[in-house]
This record gives C-alpha cells, structure tokens and sequence, in this order.
C-alpha cells in the first residue's frame, strides 16, 4: 500500500497527516504554536521559522513512528494564507510574518494616498484588499528593514516554506500565492504591472508558479535526516488551507459551498468565474483546481475562542477531559448541549461579518449576562460561542448571495469544530439548511494529500479523486422550532455589534482585530 504525507502549518498548529492511497487517514500529530508580537510594533504577528520548524519536525517523526513500514511516495503542504516568507537571491530566508500580521499600517495610507482608487483597482485585478496584502508588508520592510529589503530576491508563502525546508526549490500556486494581492484573477499568475504601480520591484516576483498537484521538487539528503523521510520522495506543489480543505472535502463543482471551522471560519463558496463584488466586501480567490475561483467570506477567530474559554475560563474541565483521555471540547459540548437555542439571550461580540475593503472587529465581549448562575454559566456561555460563528457564518453567506444570487442549498462543514456533536447542529439550525460533515475532518490535509497523489500519478486528478475518495459521516438536518430564536438572535446580533464597533471605532474599547489603514 502506498502512502501519502500531508504538512500543514495552521495559524494556531503544524500537523502531519499520513493516508493511504484509498484516502484513509492512518495517523496524524499536531503542535500547537502561537505567534509573538514584535515588540515597539503593534498588531505584529511574527512567524518565528526555526522554531516552528521545529516543532514540525517533530510532528513528522511522530506521524512516521505511527505508522508501521511508511512507504512515503510523495509529499505535499499547505498553510495558513497570506503568511509570506521573504529570501535574498541565494534562496536563504530573510523574514516571515504570519497572516493576520496588521503591523503596516502606515504603508496602507501611503498606498492609498498615491490615488483614491488604486486600492479598488488592485481589488478588480487581484481579488484581495490592501488588509492583508503583500505590497504593504514590503514597504515596511524598506521603511523598517531596509537591511533585509535591500537583499529581497523572492516573496513565497508559508506552505512554500515547508516545501523548500524539505527539499523544493522557490515556487508558488494560486490558491496561496493569490493571497498576496499580486496575482491577477485572469492569468492565475503575477501581475508586474501591478506590483509596480504598488511602488515595488517586479523583481521580487521570480518565483515560478505552479497549479496545486504539480511535482515540482525532491526530499533533500539533509531534509531526510532531519525528519526520518526517504530523499528523493517527490514534493508536489501544495496550496492555501481553505482551498485544498475544498478538494479535501469534494467541493470541486461549481455552487458547490463548505465552511471550514479552524481558527478562523472560512466560507468558500465554488464560481466558474471571478465575479465582480461591487460592495467590495467579499474575497475572490483562486479554487486549488485549475479552472474554478471561490467566493470567500472569513470569521476571525472562533477557534482561538474555543481555545481561550477551554485554557483560561475552564482550565479544570481541561484538566478532568485529560485524565479521562477525552477531548476537552467534549466535556464542554456535553454542557452545552443542557442549554436551550438561544443561550438565554447572551450576545458574544466577536468577529464581525465580511467587510474585506474596511475590515475591523468590535473588542472581544459578552452583552446581556445575567446574574442567575443558570442562566450565565460556563455551559450557556460556551454554547453562545458556538452560535456566535454560526451566526457570523450566515451573515457571510447572505452576502455572498448578494454576488453570486443563490443562497448554498446545504453547507459541507470540515476541521476541528466539525468534530463536535453541537456544533454541527447548531450551524444546521441557524443556517436552516443541511450540514454535511465528511468521515475526515481534516479536509486541508485531505486536500493536501490527493494534490500530493495526482503529482506521483497515484490519482488521475484532483476532482475525480476528490468525489472517489471523500466519505460522508453525518448530515444534520435543521430543527425547523429553532429558526425563530436563531433569527431574533441574529438581528439582536446584527444591532449590538453595530453598537459595539461604534465604540471600539471612538477608541473606547479596543478592536478584537483591524486593518492596517484602517
């Protein structure tokens, strides 16, 4: 039987995924990582690479040691987007940072100020904003940096970095690479004339570009003794998390639509074409297949929420799940499962809907407690969590609907928070329409894992694999009793974040996250 590695690097773990050829996932290790704020630079997501790389290692020795006599026949990676490394022209690395770094502000308004619509032109070629765009994060470099910038020879994404710790030369696909803000929706490659007008040299873009599944490099003799691999065993070019967890989940057909539930919630909902979003609120991006672009709407942070209230607000449930050797997010389910839809009215304020061309959230809280114990508990507050990116993720998909006129008709649900019991239902049930969950949660990996076999010939293509290896565990169908409460509680939603970002935009609280510029 032959095997296939996957690599991740997420925004809050590296894993390592091993699956055989028929798409059985064999063993998998994860290292959970954070990301330092550089210090005198607020909103800096610094994305330490030795470290991390070497908590990765790690996960690839365990992943190995897992399965008996691996026969590893190809390798492919993925990651977090819009995280980008920078090299000098001997390919050694000079400088990363992780996606939702939001330190160059500054940059921002210059760009803007060179002409009032130049960031809405960039928008139209490139489908992404200035938010979390390549462009500024070099020209603070040259302005901060100029040591490291004057040295820059190519930009690459943090899936590529893996890939090129391994073995692979410099490159790049679109589903990542178009995270840059420098990609051109049409071509599906660099756009020069672009990077130029953005005040950059086109130089920087000579890393070659690759569709997802193409082989394109080799486990290094070094790269083989650090991880316990084979030299030799092919890598093939990987590609953004959302994107291959798309392939990974068989969302491979055109209005095909799946949210995947990590430390952001993505919604990527499947177009034949890139479409022009006059509201300038949602992303276009490119599909890991060839010949397919993704509407996309994010959630910031629920996963990073669910892991707050389980580390700090509910430490020894943590610790009771652990000596069971259950999953802590069970016990905490199995608590919230107790409390009626609707949470007695509690208002988590968190992540707001899509508002890519002015992206900010509200601070972090929780509105409308009370003091009757329960009615407020650690069981009621944790199911509002969960309604909360169920809500959120609706008021994504409304407005993807606006663009492409068609509400989804089911959603497939993937990644951690589709593990649960809860979760599922309670996205059923604010959605009100069925919610898929594949026996394989971890679609990315999936995803990165059939790119890996259509590289070494194990698949004829990613789609056809897709639909022949993708296995379905549940559907859960929306309890109709519950819309009503789901939809007073998404329009009281709608108007206290209205309120709250009022606040945190005057300075008196502190945004959850915002834009640079913004």
């Amino acid at each position: 039987m032959r095997h296939i590695l996957a690599l991740d690097a997420g925004t809050g773990s590296g894993r390592a995924v091993i699956f055989n050829e028929n798409g059985k996932e064999l063993a998998t290790a994860t290292r959970e990582w954070t990301h330092k704020e550089e210090p005198g630079y607020p909103n800096s997501m610094t994305f330490e690479r030795d470290r991390n790389w070497a908590l990765l290692l790690t996960a690839i020795k365990e992943v190995l040691s897992k399965v008996d006599n691996a026969n590893i026949k190809a390798i492919s990676t993925s990651s977090m987007r819009e995280a980008i490394v920078v090299y000098d022209q001997q390919q050694n690395e000079l400088w990363a940072c992780a996606n939702v770094d939001a330190r160059a502000e500054s940059q921002v308004k210059q760009l803007r100020a060179i002409s009032g619509n130049l960031e809405s032109k960039a928008y139209k070629i490139s489908g992404q904003t200035f938010a979390l765009g390549t462009a500024p994060r070099l020209l603070w470099l040259k302005e901060h940096r100029p040591q490291i910038y004057e040295k820059i020879a190519y930009v690459a994404m943090l899936s590529d970095w893996v890939a090129k710790r391994l073995g692979a030369p410099i490159a790049l696909d679109p589903s990542n690479g178009g995270t840059t803000g420098l990609f051109n929706l049409k071509t599906r490659n660099w756009d020069l004339e672009l990077a130029q007008e953005l005040g950059l040299k086109s130089d920087y873009l000579a890393a070659p570009v690759y569709e997802t599944g193409t082989k394109f490099g080799e486990v290094s003799a070094k790269a083989a003794t650090e991880t316990g691999l084979k030299a030799g065993t092919a890598i093939v070019m990987g590609g953004g998390d959302a994107q291959l967890g798309s392939v990974g989940v068989a969302a491979v057909e055109a209005n095909d639509a799946a949210v995947f539930g990590g430390s952001f919630w993505q919604q990527e909902v499947n177009i034949p074409k890139p479409l022009d979003d006059k509201s300038e609120r949602i992303r276009m991006n490119f599909h890991a297949l060839a010949n397919m672009w993704q509407a996309e709407a994010i959630v910031f942070f629920p996963g990073i929420a669910a892991r707050w209230f389980r580390d700090y607000i509910a430490p020894d449930i943590k610790a009771k799940a652990l000596k069971m050797s259950k999953d802590p997010y069970e016990l905490l389910e199995d608590m919230a499962m107790q409390v009626p839809a609707g949470s007695h009215g509690i208002i988590p304020i968190f992540s707001d809907a899509m508002d890519y061309m002015h992206w900010r959230h509200a601070a972090p809280s929780f509105l409308n407690l009370s003091l009757d114990p329960d009615k407020s508990g650690r069981g009621v507050m944790f199911r509002a969590l969960q309604e909360n990116a169920a809500i959120a993720t609706l008021a994504n998909l409304k407005r993807i609907a606006d663009i492409t006129g068609n509400f989804p008709e089911e959603i497939i649900f993937a990644s951690g928070a589709a593990k649960g019991k809860l979760w599922p239902q309670i996205l059923a049930d604010v959605l009100q329409i069925p919610v898929k969950t594949p026996i394989v949660k971890e679609a990315t990996a999936l995803g990165a894992a059939i790119a890996a076999g259509v590289g070494v010939g194990i698949y004829q293509d990613m789609a056809s694999a897709a639909k022949q290896l993708v296995k379905w565990d549940k559907v859960f169908e929306p309890k109709p009793n519950n819309k009503d409460v789901y939809q007073d509680a998404f329009e009281r939603w709608q108007k206290s974040y209205t309120a709250q970002l009022e606040l945190a935009d005057a300075g008196i609280t502190k945004h959850l996250w915002k834009a640079p510029g913004e």
